[in-house]
């Protein structure tokens, strides 16, 4: 209950103070958030499964973004910032819609 409380608040205060992202974090910023996403759908499955640890979790999600964050960089740099962002993405993807599945797999039993 404390998370969703949590979520409200931040939607709610992202609404309101309507922050402006700068122009070169730009690019950054959706890979973060795919891999952050990654990181809590890993969560929620852990917990579901009884095997959630808090450090393993704030390790996981800093590390997620950092790790993306640089793939993009050395993308940029390369020349093909676009291509190792796409494939990022697909990766986070993969993960997070198999997280998802266990996830209602066990919510569900289905």
């Amino acid at each position: 209950m404390i998370p969703a409380f949590g979520l409200l608040i931040g939607i709610g205060l992202g609404l309101w103070f309507d922050p402006t992202v700068p122009i070169w974090l730009q690019p950054y910023l959706p890979i973060a958030v795919v891999a952050a996403l990654d990181a809590v759908f890993g969560a929620i499955r852990a917990r579901l499964d009884g095997i959630f640890d808090a450090k393993v979790f704030v390790v996981s999600f800093v590390s997620n973004v950092v790790v993306a964050a640089m793939i993009v960089f050395i993308g940029d740099k390369l020349g093909v910032g676009a291509q190792l962002s796409t494939a990022v993405v697909v990766v986070l993807g993969i993960r997070i819609f198999g997280n998802a599945a266990a996830i209602r797999r066990h919510v569900f039993r289905a």
